[in-house]
């Protein structure tokens, strides 16, 4: 089974930016500044610190495949760097909202 790439894992953060998915409510992790979010089946954890969405430590798929920042620095980036700064914005409102 292959891992998930950045940009699978960035498409579902872009979607819920669009609206076109919907994010579960955030979950904190102990005192990490991580928060562990749901998006349509799809599990996320992300680094959410000071109100600032630094990156993702991991995302599993409904399917079973996964991926991580380890995974991904093979790739050079992290899903997060792929966002616009509109869509970033976007996700940080609805992280701090809920």
């Amino acid at each position: 089974m292959s891992a998930l790439s950045p940009r699978e894992v960035y498409q579902q953060l872009r979607d819920v930016a669009l609206g076109v998915r919907l994010m579960g409510r955030p979950v904190p992790v102990a005192a990490s500044g991580q928060v562990q979010v749901e998006i349509e089946g799809w599990q996320l954890l992300l680094d959410f610190e000071g109100n600032r969405l630094h990156h993702c430590e991991q995302c599993l798929h409904p399917d079973g495949r996964q991926g991580s920042a380890d995974t991904w620095q093979r790739y050079g980036t992290d899903p997060v760097s792929l966002l616009s700064t509109w869509e970033m914005a976007q996700i940080e409102r609805l992280l701090k909202a809920q």
